[in-house]
């Protein structure tokens, strides 16, 4: 009787793997190599490298780098978009969340399908009550603007 031959497939060695990624992957790996340049030539690379490694300087790097003029005003920045959005009301920046992403949504179709607003569509939008709606909360949110920009015009004054 005959006996069956063992068989083993050949085991595909690592450089083979990674030719075969690189193939598949090669617009991410791409972006990832941007991503990973921006991070050297903003000093960032470094400080995780060191952080990582436990070398030795890493705080006194990490303050170096914190405190170019760029860093400490993205810093400066990023405390005051916090105050300001702490101020928000969760509830209307939710509403107002869904009816920016439904209104791009629509804009999209509207580019997409080709159409285009001469003046009597116009006319005929401004009776249609979700334009109405969407004017009034615009009109509202420029009446604000100017009164916080008024207001701290006078206080600076």
């Amino acid at each position: 009787m005959a006996k069956s031959l063992p068989y083993t497939p050949r085991v595909r060695t690592p450089q083979e793997e990674l030719s075969e990624a690189s193939a598949e992957n090669a617009e991410a790996l791409l972006e990832g190599l941007k991503l990973l340049r921006a991070l050297h030539d903003h000093g960032v690379l470094d400080v995780l490298n060191r952080g990582v490694r436990g070398g030795g300087g890493m705080v006194g790097e990490t303050l170096h780098v914190l405190e170019r003029d760029d860093s400490t005003r993205l810093i400066r920045n990023l405390l005051e978009v916090g105050r300001a959005v702490s101020d928000l009301d969760p509830q209307n920046v939710g509403v107002l969340g869904r009816a920016l992403g439904a209104g791009v949504n629509e804009g999209a179709i509207r580019v997409a399908r080709g159409e285009r607003v001469g003046l009597p569509e116009l006319l005929g939008l401004l009776r249609d009550p979700d334009v109405q709606v969407a004017l009034t909360a615009l009109f509202g949110l420029l009446k604000g603007f100017g009164h916080a920009l008024r207001t701290a015009e006078d206080g600076e004054a």
